[in-house]
């Protein structure tokens, strides 16, 4: 959308315009279902997976749940929601939420040396004289320079404490300086359940279960998978040689954080909707194991931005994300979806795959049980389904006073053809960026093209101190953007307009 004006003000804005309804009703969730489960019996089949489980999330419950196929080929037992499953790396986001509740408690700071926790990392040699020591939060976003190590990290399930505390005295060779670029490492994700262990005084898995599994319910939800209950273990395949051979089931032990956690779908849609209420900022209580705010930055990349299309199907040739790794979390921007946190989990006998769209209070995931079988692409594809559907509502922003104010005095400045509605409601920039004349002589222009506007449709605001919005006129559409300034009392520091095409409405 180009405005009249080609000030950058109109560029950052240019997509935020009042939503246009739907022609046809949105469908429920139950019709969309047949195309949802077509998706995920496609991947089974696909990609040679014994079972799989799927979920839905909506509105702080499981909306959907399905599983297909078997947890065990010898005895054929049925996928179920309650199926326990290995999630791989999706474990890091437990360990990147346990390390901001620790950090809220006083125990560690995000900026620390990671070496304050780790006193066996003292020792290591960095690639060059001027490379930052690694800090709590390098490891967080993986840029601490250490190497990618897919897939010989799953194979470190089972090390034993005391043979990862000599591994870490021993040093590692790094790939890159810290902080230099975005290199994901499950290495660095283990180093982080260290750091939970010793800055908590108790072994990362206790951690976890105390601070989170127990009191979002998630009962059934641990990491001592061989000693979970046989009747519900999933039990982990490979496809080699054109047949499914079992896995070995590996034991808790060091390197759990970045990867040992079990559970079912139903105990991992509690994870999922306890995420997505931390969504919108609110005044309401806070009652979660950790604080609204504190989830949110879990969606804070860190700079390292990549481009690339949209996992599944529908976004192979046709949309485009900015991305970046968050904590515990890949953060991007879609060209449909809005903001999405994603992460996937590829294991030894699992794989696995769970997206949010905070913005619509919606979660994705999915749960199977053959070597790096990740679900990405049907559940991308679910939540395009859901919003192509119309199940995707965006949460409303709500009218500020000050927004309100100033909006209604903009209608009143058009009526009247001039900016003296406005007077004492303008902050010291407007008059100096375009004159009460040259005002005036626009709003002529745009009285003659599209006459008076009688009516306008719901603001469509982007803050507090932001909005756009719509007029209907008698020969068209108005649409504009206004903003205020951080001025008390609030004050309007820009406003845009500009007809919209015909083709447009």
């Amino acid at each position: 959308m180009r405005w009249k004006s080609g000030f950058v003000f109109a560029f950052m804005f240019a997509g935020a315009v009042p939503a246009v309804a739907q022609d046809s009703a949105p469908k429920t969730l139950d019709q969309l279902a047949p195309e949802i489960d077509a998706l995920f019996a496609r991947f089974q089949t696909d990609q040679h997976v014994p079972g799989v489980v799927y979920g839905v999330v909506k509105d702080g419950k499981l909306a959907y749940v399905k599983g297909i196929g078997v947890q065990n080929i010898a005895d054929k037992r049925a996928v179920t929601p309650d199926s326990l499953f290995r999630i791989a790396s999706m474990t890091k986001a437990f360990t990147a939420l346990s390390i901001l509740k620790l950090r809220d408690d006083g125990k560690l700071r995000l900026d620390d040396l990671a070496e304050q926790y780790v006193p066996e990392m003292k020792g290591w040699t960095y690639p060059t004289t001027d490379s930052p020591r690694i800090r709590v939060r390098d490891l967080l976003h993986h840029v601490g320079g250490l190497v990618t190590d897919d897939p010989w990290g799953d194979r470190q399930q089972i090390l034993p404490q005391d043979e990862f505390t000599k591994m870490i005295a021993a040093g590692v060779p790094f790939s890159r300086a810290p902080q230099s670029s975005h290199e994901y490492s499950n290495f660095g994700y283990a180093l982080l359940g260290r750091i939970v262990a010793n800055a908590s005084g108790m072994p990362y898995r206790d951690y976890v279960r105390r601070t989170i599994l127990i009191p979002l319910g998630m009962g059934a939800s641990g990491f001592d998978s061989p000693n979970a209950p046989k009747a519900r273990y999933a039990l982990g395949y490979r496809w080699e040689n054109e047949r499914w051979s079992p896995e070995p089931e590996m034991a808790d032990g060091a390197f759990n954080a970045m990867g040992g956690l079990q559970v079912s779908a139903n105990d991992y849609a509690k994870w999922v909707a306890f995420l997505l209420s931390a969504w919108p900022a609110r005044d309401d209580p806070d009652t979660g194991p950790v604080k609204r705010s504190t989830v949110r930055e879990i969606a804070q990349g860190l700079n390292f931005v990549t481009v690339a299309n949209r996992i599944g199907a529908s976004g192979a040739m046709a949309c485009k994300q900015a991305a970046a790794y968050g904590m515990g979390w890949r953060v991007a921007q879609d060209c449909d979806l809005g903001l999405t946190l994603a992460h996937g989990g590829g294991y030894p006998g699992y794989g696995s795959h769970v997206m949010l769209m905070p913005d619509h209070g919606v979660g994705v995931f999915a749960l199977s049980n053959r070597t790096y079988a990740g679900p990405a692409g049907p559940a991308w594809d679910t939540a395009v389904l859901m919003d192509k559907a119309g199940l995707l509502e965006a949460r409303s922003v709500p009218v500020s006073p000050a927004v309100a104010d100033a909006y209604a005095a903009v209608r009143a400045a058009y009526a009247a053809g001039d900016l003296g509605p406005l007077q004492g409601k303008l902050a010291m920039n407007f008059l100096l960026d375009r004159s009460a004349d040259n005002w005036k002589a626009e709003l002529a222009k745009l009285k003659a093209e599209v006459g008076a506007c009688p009516t306008d449709e719901p603001l469509a605001p982007m803050g507090a101190m932001s909005t756009a919005f719509r007029l209907n006129c008698e020969k068209g559409k108005l649409d504009g953007i206004l903003l205020l300034a951080p001025t008390t009392p609030a004050t309007i520091q820009a406003l845009r307009l500009r007809v919209v095409p015909p083709d447009a409405q």
